[in-house]
């Protein structure tokens, strides 16, 4: 498998460059290669070669990233838990995927009903990254996501899709690593986002500054700016929400490459951004855990590439050997500048959750396209395609809500709200259930209270009134996601309209 191959050459190359900072302790190649090569031998001593899939509990340290290259050298999947997480939900995860071994780097392992390593107490040995040969059809990680029904969702990714994901970033002319560069990561290895932060400067010999466990995920970024003077940040568009109180304090001229994915980018916030990065490149990725991380990005540029829809910048065009298509309910094509559902087609897409059926018959289509049979995954995101062939995000499908029998874009709502206020905070339109079962319209505003007439005497000129929110709620910080996501269902709890 070429990528992996590629990680032994880079990891050799660069054995006297720093890999890892992590709590300001850092680390050099070198000592990341003897720690692949102890947990190597102990994988190839103590598990049976057909155990392919393996847990792993995601620490914050050395051992938990020289745990994935150790397997995937040996052609194994990590299965990644959280240890932060309730350990029945992790137990879950396991006993879906049928993981007998667990890779735990904790002091002592809770995983008792499974065969641990305990990877921070093994003896030294040879180093050796020589990946041994095996299928690219095989898997290389499974991660779970919420699901609907209470059970965690398995998405799992082969090697396969990891070299074409590969692949598509080194045909991207715009972006390359380089050794001396010093790249954020700021998520849980549970994450699909934390697999572009750490697969990718580990193939260029650069270094990961990551965020400790219990800091708060958005000063600590801002002091790795100013303290560490980072090249490259890929971050959630949610973090630089808490980062603007401090904009006239970052002026970093070292930054390189920014990247935002796993939510939507607002316009006004993405230029004052920019603002405070004079010789940085901004990308607005998209792209699904079901799709290997990426599927396409747009340039932003301040002057010139600022393009959008209700506020929230384009996600631009396909990366290399990746297909977009719109479609309607019946998955028809739709046309230009119609919104529809973005499928994704090509090499990056999942073979299908795990274990899972129901959800794969719902999720995933085939259609003939130019004598080939394409399989495409469903996003669930509503988009268009414009004239110059760019695709906006409209908003989520489970977002487009009805009211009083009108469809009605939560998006659209928060657009408005955003630009009328004076004030730069954080505001998200719900749908709320109230005691009649009947959907009702809701503002959240992360801030203490403040008039908000002349935000709705706005909302009156722009919008008919079953789009205008019947309820507002003033909330000092929005609940997150793990993942640094707002919290949209926690946020629902504090409607309380029955």
């Amino acid at each position: 498998m070429e990528f992996v191959k590629r990680l032994q050459e880079s990891i050799e190359k660069h054995s006297d460059y720093n890999v890892l900072c992590i709590n300001s302790t850092f680390y050099t190649y070198k000592e990341f290669a003897k720690e692949i090569s102890k947990i190597r031998t102990t994988i190839v001593n103590t598990i049976e070669d057909s155990e392919k899939l393996i847990g792993l509990v995601t620490n914050d340290d050395l051992q938990t990233y020289a745990s994935i290259v150790a397997l995937w050298l040996e052609g194994k999947a990590y299965v990644p838990v959280n240890p932060e997480v309730p350990f029945e939900r992790n137990a879950k995860v396991f006993e879906l995927t049928e993981t007998k071994y667990v890779i735990d780097s904790s002091e002592r392992s809770i995983y008792i009903d499974c065969k641990v390593i305990a990877s921070k107490e093994l003896l030294n040995t040879e180093i050796n990254l020589v990946p041994k040969e095996f299928s690219g059809d095989q898997l290389a990680y499974i991660l779970f996501t919420s699901g609907t029904t209470g059970l965690p969702k398995g998405v799992p990714i082969t090697f396969d899709n990891v070299q074409a994901l590969v692949g598509a970033i080194d045909a991207e002319p715009t972006f390359n690593l380089e050794p001396y560069d010093r790249c954020l990561q700021m998520f849980e290895l549970t994450f699909d986002f934390s697999v572009v932060t750490y697969l990718f400067p580990l193939l260029s010999g650069s270094c990961m500054y990551t965020i400790p466990k219990k800091a708060i995920k958005y000063f600590y970024i801002f002091k790795l700016i100013k303290e560490q003077k980072l090249t490259v940040l890929t971050m959630v568009p949610s973090i630089i929400n808490y980062l603007r109180p401090y904009f006239s304090e970052i002026n970093a001229p070292d930054l390189r490459y920014c990247s935002f994915g796993g939510g939507a980018l607002h316009s006004e916030i993405a230029k004052e951004w920019s603002d405070c990065l004079p010789n940085c490149k901004i990308f607005n990725y998209y792209g699904p855990t079901e799709f290997t991380v990426y599927s396409g990005f747009y340039p932003y540029q301040k002057e010139t590439d600022t393009k959008s829809h209700n506020g929230i910048i384009a996600i631009g065009a396909p990366q290399k050997d990746t297909l977009y298509l719109i479609v309607n309910e019946k998955n028809e094509e739709v046309g230009i500048g119609q919104t529809g559902e973005l499928c994704l087609g090509g090499p990056q897409i999942t073979p299908g959750y795990w274990k899972n059926e129901e959800r794969n018959i719902q999720s995933f289509f085939t259609r003939e396209e130019n004598d080939k049979t394409v399989r495409y995954y469903k996003t669930g995101d509503l988009c268009l395609k414009d004239e110059e062939g760019d695709f906006l995000y409209v908003s989520r499908a489970d977002f487009q809500v009805k009211i009083r029998g009108y469809r009605v874009e939560l998006a659209e709502i928060e657009f408005h709200a955003k630009s009328k206020s004076d004030k730069k905070v954080n505001m998200v339109a719900l749908d709320i259930t109230n005691n009649l079962g009947n959907a009702e319209l809701g503002l959240a505003i992360e801030s203490e209270p403040f008039d908000t007439k002349e935000i709705f005497d706005y909302f009156k000129t722009k919008m008919p009134d079953y789009m205008i929110p019947g309820h507002v709620r003033f909330i000092k910080e929005f609940p997150h996601s793990i993942n640094g996501k707002v919290n949209r269902k926690k946020l629902k709890e504090y409607f309380d309209i029955n």
